[in-house]
């Protein structure tokens, strides 16, 4: 019986494991790329050239195949994936064509001055239409390589001289020719990312369609068309690039520039260059200072807000999730674009259905006007906006005269009664009262104790933790001013001193450091150290 209760034991911790591993590399979006130990190698990042190349490099770890299959599994029409190519090309055109709505805030170049987006050749303009004819239903042999530059000759025709965005010249394929210190970042469905520095000071984002991708290894696996089915990929890259053109707002990744190189199989294989931020970790910015969580939240209301009356018109960010999102100096940035979109369903009164929104927790149905869903874009960017962000990071430890507000903005936001408009108004409203100090609450009552005051100076141990700090290994808050920093102290038991420094934070408050005593006072140029006294 002992041995029975083992061995059914020993099963079911077995089947659980399996079970659990099974699910990990089957959640849409899991990077399984990432455990790959020696599958990119970068020759830049440890210093191997080739003699007389000082191209970049990578070394491709790959599994050799079969030179042709004699049993071919089933696979979809060429026609179908051309019509594909065809269709997104369509849509990158349409955003390059697309005027603006009469208060274009990008690029300021008048259209007959800008040259196009890309450049296949030198001297000749980028067509995707020509892209699409120059593909000639060449089988080129498909390796199983994981994501990779894969090794590469840059044409040096490709890097754009005279191309800018607001007077920055953009990058070409010449800046990233001899790039340093390469990390692999991560991976979705279509594209890998990289992490490079160039010039050994500017540290950037190098963007490239996945060969290891699950749309690549999807698309070969049906079509049996590597060349093919890279232009379909490519084409997300080309759309994003082009909307990052179109759309330039403090709170949109900025496009750097971008390259067109030969790999061994492919031509003109895509590369955009953009700028670096850090991946969005929720569980860390929990533990965050309220300060920081509502600038994420207040940038995530300003890009909303653009979004809805862009030049392009109403755009919805059809992937709308946290990995969507970066951090550049604390401010929150939307780093993915491809599955941007400004199409609004269309509706009759015979399709009502069309104008319901869906998610987990509950629907929205939405007003059907001219044969279009009312604000669909608009709203459908709040709501995610709402149970991705503003549930976990607006109201917590947030002062506590601004809660009502914070609530009211949550509530109003999470049942779609405001537009963005209305909420940014909210947003900016608890900004004017935070930056100015109409939070504070009982200015006018007195201290239980005297501070005595020492200029020039500062306590550089006696640390104790608060929660939510600036800093994880001491209690480092911000303030408005001197009489909200003798209220903070009082308020801790541990408290006996506190330090103002000569740093701020974004809104102008001042950075203090809360001290359990002052034994180990010292002179600091700047910074003045406040002493409780014995009462």
């Amino acid at each position: 019986m002992k041995r029975r209760k083992i061995m059914v034991a020993a099963g079911f911790c077995l089947s659980f494991f399996l079970g659990t591993l099974m699910n990990l590399l089957y959640i849409p979006g899991f990077d399984h790329h990432q455990t790959r130990d020696n599958s990119v190698q970068f020759y830049g990042e440890k210093q191997h050239r080739v003699a007389g190349d000082s191209q970049l490099h990578v070394r491709v770890t790959a599994t050799e195949t079969d030179a042709e299959s004699n049993t071919k599994s089933e696979t979809g029409s060429l026609q179908d994936l051309q019509l594909q190519i065809r269709q997104r090309y369509d849509e990158v055109l349409r955003y390059r064509r697309r005027q603006s709505h009469g208060f274009d805030r990008g690029d300021s170049v008048r259209p007959h001055e800008r040259r196009r987006l890309m450049d296949l050749e030198p001297g000749d303009s980028w067509d995707p239409v020509k892209v699409i004819e120059k593909i000639d239903n060449r089988h080129s042999h498909f390796q199983n390589a994981p994501s990779s530059f894969l090794h590469t000759n840059s044409r040096t025709g490709f890097a754009i001289h005279s191309r800018s965005i607001n007077g920055t010249p953009m990058l070409g394929c010449s800046s990233i020719d001899n790039v340093t210190n390469v990390q692999y970042l991560g991976s979705g469905y279509t594209k890998a990312v990289y992490k490079a520095v160039l010039n050994r000071t500017l540290s950037v984002a190098l963007k490239s369609v996945d060969f290891g991708g699950h749309d690549m290894e999807g698309c070969v696996k049906k079509y049996d068309s590597a060349g093919d089915c890279y232009r379909l990929a490519s084409f997300k890259i080309v759309k994003e690039m082009t909307l990052m053109e179109r759309l330039q707002h403090p709170n949109i990744l900025k496009l750097y520039g971008y390259c067109y190189q030969d790999n061994n199989d492919i031509r003109d294989t895509v590369t955009a260059i953009t700028e670096l931020g850090s991946p969005l970790e929720m569980i860390t910015l929990l533990q965050t200072s309220w300060e920081e969580r509502f600038r994420i939240c207040l940038s995530l209301v300003r890009l909303l807000h653009y979004l809805a009356h862009s030049p392009l018109g109403s755009v919805t960010l059809l992937d709308f999730r946290p990995r969507q999102f970066v951090l550049v100096a604390g401010e929150l940035k939307v780093t993915d674009l491809d599955d941007a979109s400004t199409e609004e369903a269309p509706c009759s009164p015979a399709t009502p259905s069309n104008c319901v929104m869906e998610f987990p927790a509950r629907n929205f149905s939405l007003p059907c006007q001219r044969g279009r869903c009312v604000g669909i874009n608009e709203k459908r960017n709040l709501y995610n906006a709402y149970r991705f962000f503003f549930t976990y990071l607006l109201p917590h430890s947030a002062p506590p005269s601004l809660r009502p507000l914070l609530d009211k903005i949550v509530n109003s936001t999470g049942e779609l009664q405001w537009g963005v408009d209305e909420t940014l108004v909210e947003m900016e409203n608890v900004l004017h009262l935070y930056k100015n100090g109409f939070y504070l609450q009982n200015s006018t009552r007195t201290h239980r104790a005297e501070y005595r005051r020492v200029a020039d100076s500062s306590i550089p141990a006696e640390d104790y933790r608060c929660w939510p700090s600036h800093q994880h290994d001491g209690c480092l808050l911000s303030v408005y001013g001197i009489q909200e920093a003798v209220a903070v102290c009082e308020s801790h038991v541990q408290c006996r001193a506190f330090v103002l420094t000569n740093q701020t934070t974004w809104t102008g408050h001042q950075l203090v450091f809360f001290k359990t005593g002052s034994a180990s006072l010292s002179a600091a140029k700047g910074r003045h150290t406040y002493i409780r006294m014995a009462s």
